[in-house]
């Protein structure tokens, strides 16, 4: 039995680079699913680099569709916004370092605060009047301040407000179970929300946007919409509660960089964890787990190639997948679709989660800095 392992070199030459695309008009159409489901203001949020796919042109995408507020993690994110020429409201909510509260009054952006220390620094540091939203804990216990901690939080509130150091205008939760496309698991998220709406309108607050629902909570569950919905992963084809489906916004290309006729017998990719069972050819694809390649995969996995699905053989590598194309030797610099909204051959997200055991989410947010980006 020939065991040879196979050279996974390159050959010389000159390729496209793996490609991600993002499909502007998948997110436009998203938007419209999303109104479908609710009268109340949409706001597009579009953290993580737009859930991989490019915060600045999600947001444009989503903005001219109809949305009527950006969400970001920070007031950094917010800005970048901001000067690409975006001029809807914009709440940025996670402040992982902290809320730059100079900043947030210059480009015009909300905070979500949520917890009393936050806040009082907040009214310590600012200059001027920053457009605050409550974020209360409605059950995440993930952030957002406590239910023991709301009356401080609203008299420290007051407190800034009649300073001129803040200004309150929105007051906002989070669903800790809504992917379970129950309205009766939101139920308690939902009274608490309308506990703590009615906490900030007795403080004298006057009138403030309620938002609670994300994705799952606005396509499966009218109660939590409240004034406004927030919608990250629904703008880029993922719904987390399995319900609606979505149009997906990306497509990643990688070009074939080696090819080789590879017996019956012969070990694939490190520690030969895959033996071909044929006489058969191999091609390589220059992506791998630095490119966000899942690197525990099913045997199930595979990429598009003129028309066929074709499996991964052997381990992921840092930077290269096997492809086994059969009887067909596959030239290089021939594209292969490793992901895109196509369907049929063309794998989705959706596959690719359920082939490493995880989320459509950490697919698209996880592909690295060499693969070019594009928009289509």
């Amino acid at each position: 039995m020939n065991r040879v392992p196979v050279a996974l070199q390159r050959r010389p030459g000159t390729f496209r680079p793996p490609t991600l695309q993002t499909l502007p008009v998948a997110v436009t159409a998203n938007v419209a699913r999303i109104r479908a489901r609710t009268p109340n203001t949409i706001m597009a949020v579009v953290k993580a680099d737009g859930y991989g796919h490019g915060a600045v042109t999600v947001a444009k995408a989503a903005v001219a569709a109809g949305a009527g507020w950006l969400g970001t993690t920070s007031v950094a994110e917010a800005s970048a916004l901001r000067a690409a020429g975006l001029a809807v409201p914009i709440l940025a909510w996670l402040h992982p370092g902290g809320i730059d509260a100079e900043a947030a009054a210059a480009a015009r952006v909300d905070v979500a605060v949520g917890s009393v220390d936050e806040l009082g620094a907040l009214v310590a540091r600012a200059a001027s009047a920053v457009r605050v939203h409550l974020y209360m804990d409605t059950g995440m216990s993930r952030g957002g301040c406590s239910r023991g901690q709301w009356d401080e939080l609203i008299g420290l509130a007051q407190r800034g407000q009649q300073a001129r150091r803040l200004r309150v205008v929105g007051v906002m939760g989070h669903l800790p179970l809504a992917d379970r496309a129950d309205p009766a698991a939101n139920a308690a998220a939902v009274a608490g929300m309308r506990e703590a709406q009615r906490a900030v309108r007795t403080a004298g607050f006057g009138s403030t946007v309620a938002h609670l629902a994300a994705t799952s909570g606005t396509l499966t569950d009218p109660a939590t919409h409240f004034g406004m919905v927030r919608v990250g992963a629904g703008l880029v084809g993922i719904d987390p509660s399995g319900t609606v489906e979505m149009h997906g916004a990306s497509r990643l290309t990688a070009p074939i960089v080696h090819t080789t006729a590879a017996p019956a017998g012969t070990p694939v990719g490190y520690a030969g964890t895959y033996v071909t069972d044929r006489a058969t050819h191999l091609s390589v694809l220059p992506v791998g787990y630095a490119d966000g390649i899942p690197r525990e995969i099913s045997p199930q996995a595979g990429v598009e190639i003129g028309g066929r699905r074709l499996p991964v053989v052997g381990r992921v590598s840092m930077d290269q997948i096997v492809i086994d194309t059969g009887a067909e030797s596959v030239p290089v610099g021939t594209s292969a679709t490793v992901f895109g909204p196509d369907g049929g051959a063309t794998p989705t997200i959706h596959d690719w989660a359920r082939w490493a055991g995880t989320i459509p989410h950490t697919i698209v947010t996880g592909i690295g800095p060499r693969v070019k980006r594009s928009i289509t």
